[in-house]
């Protein structure tokens, strides 16, 4: 199996951290989020996007999408958990990520850390940040009731919103208005066979 990454990427790092709880081994292939020029060659007719990540599989079928990826590999494990709600409940935040949180933390992150271009992008980062502490506040509100995002175990909704939200102040966002994010960065961070963004 062959992962088409990148270290850097929040995106990315979902699916390395699935894997590795999951102890799933496969090959990394490093593509740079800067320079484009050679996604075609590279990813073309493997994800319809060309972006990172992009999963290749033993038996040569592609999967595109962190999150599509992590319900592949996670569905019938233990970071999903078998109820019908709990279940939609994780595709809920999964979703919220990619809408919510991705848009918003991401995008701030790559224009300002990557970048480094925060003046260039002074304009639109206002409003990225107005968002993305929109989102940041939906969490905080949901972690006040409970460890963990769905129900009462770690899952794969945890690995998803966390990918962006452990790197926020990269993008400039400040996390100390939201004790219960931080606390859970904390427990994420601390649970056995966790994986850092640049391991």
């Amino acid at each position: 199996m062959r992962l088409y990454d990148n270290q850097d990427s929040g995106n990315c790092w979902k699916v390395r951290q699935l894997l590795a709880l999951l102890e799933i081994p496969y090959e990394r292939i490093e593509v740079d989020v800067i320079d484009r020029s050679n996604r075609r060659e590279l990813l073309g007719g493997k994800n319809p996007a060309l972006r990172v990540p992009t999963l290749e599989l033993d038996d040569g079928h592609h999967l595109a999408e962190s999150n599509a990826i992590l319900w592949y590999f996670g569905d019938g494990t233990p970071f999903v958990p078998s109820g019908p709600l709990e279940r939609a409940r994780v595709l809920q935040w999964m979703f919220f990520e990619q809408y919510e949180v991705e848009p918003n933390l991401a995008v701030a992150r790559f224009w300002i850390h990557l970048l480094g271009a925060r003046d260039r992008y002074a304009t639109e980062l206002e409003g990225k940040w107005k968002a993305g502490n929109r989102a940041l506040e939906a969490i905080d509100e949901r972690l006040s009731e409970g460890d963990w995002l769905v129900g009462d175990a770690f899952s794969i909704a945890d690995i998803s919103v966390y990918g962006y939200t452990h790197l926020a102040e990269d993008g400039g966002f400040d996390l100390e208005p939201y004790p219960s994010v931080r606390a859970w960065l904390e427990r994420v961070a601390s649970r056995p066979g966790y994986v850092p963004l640049d391991a």
